[in-house]
């Protein structure tokens, strides 16, 4: 999550939705920040203390943090805003990446649909970030009542045209998005890697995503 004063807007970092990339671009605009110095030195300080004095917004945190954390006003005024990614596609995604950097976590399940399967079983035992993308995404974007509170939801699947939507906004010049952390080895089409039933078994896990988001397994 990014917090600019100057530029008055709060971003919420999704894993896997180009947040990377578009994190490396809005770090830059920090330097221009008033209270770049005091964010600074909070981060240090939560590091140094193993994050027991709540002074960090987390790189990953849900926007509902941001909300119990700042005074109404000044949340209520800044522009919010996140990327979201079709669900199927998230999956494939973020399969990739902990099988090229965390393979140990695929615990010999090495396949896709022997891995999903296996982290979408409400029987498995409960493992810490065993991967980011089994949240759903509007838990990243809701309140306490389940309401969605960014102003603008952009698409990682127009995530250039999205992109200069939120530059707009914000007032400055559209810079170009570095493409960061692409898996090589992947399929260009995330259908290909679902059975009908893996398809229907995702599709049932982030059913909320679905609707709120208007997602579909087939893409208009």
């Amino acid at each position: 999550m990014i917090l600019s004063n100057r530029y008055n807007f709060l971003y919420v970092h999704i894993a896997k939705t180009g947040g990377t990339s578009v994190r490396a671009v809005l770090k830059s605009l920090q330097w221009k920040d008033p209270y770049y110095l005091a964010q600074f030195l909070c981060s240090r300080l939560s590091h140094a203390t193993s994050h027991r004095i709540a002074a960090k917004l987390p790189r990953h945190a849900k926007i509902v943090c941001a909300q119990e954390m700042l005074p109404k006003e000044f949340f209520d005024g800044l522009f919010k805003f996140a990327f979201v990614r079709n669900p199927w596609d998230l999956q494939v995604s973020s399969y990739h990446h902990l099988r090229r950097e965390r393979p140990h976590l695929l615990e010999g399940r090495d396949s896709f649909e022997a891995f999903t399967r296996w982290k979408l079983d409400p029987a498995r035992p409960y493992q810490y970030h065993l991967d980011t993308a089994i949240t759903p995404l509007t838990d990243y974007l809701i309140d306490l009542r389940g309401k969605l509170l960014p102003d603008f939801i952009g698409r990682y699947e127009r995530l250039a045209d999205d992109w200069d939507r939120v530059c707009k906004r914000i007032g400055v010049a559209t810079p170009a998005l570095p493409h960061k952390r692409q898996a090589i080895d992947r399929r260009a089409d995330y259908r290909s890697y679902y059975s009908d039933d893996l398809a229907a078994l995702v599709g049932e896990f982030f059913r909320r995503d679905i609707e709120l988001l208007g997602y579909r397994f087939d893409p208009e």
